[in-house]
């Protein structure tokens, strides 16, 4: 029977990452639907619309194919058509989830915040009829799944009441989804879980929780092995990169750096570029944050060239047509890398080279469409302007970068990023303090340590002494300045 084909190429594509046997699988499915249509079998066509959006989501996953990902929606929401709450409440809820999940990935693809509502409304959804008392493992796996979509809500917004109900959703998983009974379910919940609490750690600049996000990612290793998922073993080992990138940076750890680099370097080993372009570029992507932040740090050459390589790589499928936001993201995270080459080396190509790549960002990292990823870039390009000034005695750019910073900072606010506002208060400062030293511009100066001192009161009241010892030289530097220009 052509359903039972279907079926079996649907399974057979999804556990070993076959694009081909996932769209001859939906085709399959559609010529089902020839035989079975809406008006002779209605709920064996709304069956076929589930399992037909399942085919095209994991394609549309998979390939970053916007098409695909509309479809499987379009399908799913047929299916409901005949898949009622009322008929068939289990079914219903079944397609719901799976519903919220081509959502969110629709979503993710394009920073769609409607798509990520509905998506999170589709959960709900599901839950009012997936309780814990009637289907405790349907309950788990709609948890976990929105817990994952508050993951994003809260990441994109800033929204800590968002990523504490995550980390919240993803722990009720647990409850069902135990390593004894769902070894695999537990490992793919430990893994969301410690994406929660990355975004939490990173988000407030909590120690506490980063540990716990290092914590779950090697949970989930433990069933998630190389020789029984590879691609899941692959994507742990590259989120525990970011988590430990994120250690790194926030402790001054050249330890926790030097295991991100490995990590993420063992997930290349499964995620290929042949195999998983899309993944296999997320991850080199990855590996070029870590390798900067390991190079700035030690002052290594080699590991900075190696950033640089690895988020270019990145770029050859991280195209703007396929997939826009991981572009502009990698285009950031390439001009962090050429900006430190420009520091290091005095290279006025590579610090152009930045400012061009931040700028290219910021066409699709745009205010209103990602927020914070539009602030994040601008303080960016703050720095590189602040260096071209700086190096060239350019008075034009350092205007520009205190303009960048005073941008960042109309959604880097205290109260919705108090780090990442603290960091791009210090950078103003820095900006401001050079403009005052060129100029002999006193007011330059005392605005200088108004941002400093902004800065200081938000990272000590993180502790985050690496920072706090940055700001406080800062500070003690440009007061020094003031000092003498009243002696």
């Amino acid at each position: 029977m052509r359903w039972i084909f279907a079926n079996a190429l649907l399974g057979y594509g999804e556990q070993k990452g076959d694009d081909a046997a996932l769209a001859e699988a939906a085709a399959a499915y559609r010529d089902v639907l020839t035989e079975w249509t809406q008006e002779r079998t209605p709920l064996d066509w709304a069956m076929t619309q589930n399992n037909l959006g399942n085919a095209l989501g994991i394609v549309g996953e998979r390939r970053g194919d916007d098409a695909a990902l509309t479809d499987a929606v379009a399908a799913y929401q047929a299916a409901l058509t005949e898949r009622t709450r009322e008929r068939t409440p289990l079914d219903w809820a079944m397609t719901q989830n799976n519903l919220g999940t081509a959502l969110g990935a629709l979503s993710e693809r394009r920073g769609d915040d409607e798509a990520l509502e509905d998506a999170v409304v589709a959960y709900r959804a599901a839950l009012a009829e997936r309780t814990r008392e009637r289907t405790p493992l349907g309950w788990a796996t709609t948890q976990n799944n929105l817990g994952n979509a508050l993951r994003i809500v809260g990441a994109r917004r800033g929204d800590d009441d968002a990523l504490t109900a995550a980390v919240a959703a993803h722990q009720a998983a647990l409850e069902e989804y135990t390593r004894e009974r769902t070894p695999l379910g537990w490992a793919a919940t430990q893994n969301n879980l410690g994406n929660a609490l990355r975004s939490v750690g990173e988000r407030r600049g909590d120690d506490a929780a980063l540990a716990a996000a290092v914590a779950a990612y090697q949970a989930a290793l433990e069933e998630y092995t190389r020789e029984r998922t590879p691609l899941d073993w692959a994507m742990t080992q590259n989120n525990l990169g970011a988590a430990l990138r994120s250690v790194g940076e926030r402790r001054g750890d050249d330890a926790a750096l030097t295991a991100s680099v490995a990590a993420h370097q063992a997930a290349l080993e499964e995620y290929t570029r042949e195999r998983t372009p899309l993944a296999w570029a997320m991850t080199q992507n990855n590996l070029g944050t870590a390798l900067g932040a390991l190079s700035e740090r030690r002052g290594d050459d080699d590991a900075l060239t190696a950033a640089v390589a690895a988020c270019r790589a990145a770029l050859e499928e991280y195209t703007r047509e396929r997939t826009p936001l991981d572009w502009a993201m990698t285009q950031n995270n390439l001009g962090n890398a050429l900006g430190i080459v420009g520091e290091r080396r005095g290279d006025d190509d590579a610090l152009t080279a930045s400012v061009a790549a931040y700028r290219a960002a910021l066409e699709e990292y745009t205010r209103e469409r990602t927020p914070l990823d539009w602030a994040m870039t601008q303080n960016n390009l703050g720095n590189a302007l602040r260096s071209v000034g700086e190096r060239r005695g350019d008075d034009d750019a350092l205007t520009a970068s205190v303009a960048a910073y005073q941008a960042a900072l109309t959604e880097r606010t205290r109260e919705r990023t108090p780090l990442a506002w603290a960091m791009t208060q210090n950078n103003l400062g820095n900006a401001l303090r050079i403009v005052g030293e060129r100029r002999g511009d006193d007011a330059a100066l005392a605005a200088a340590v108004a941002a400093y001192e902004s800065a200081l009161e938000a990272f000590r009241a993180a502790a985050a002494d690496y920072y706090v010892k940055i700001a406080e030289n800062n500070l003690q530097r440009v007061q020094r300045l003031l000092e003498r220009d009243t002696t």
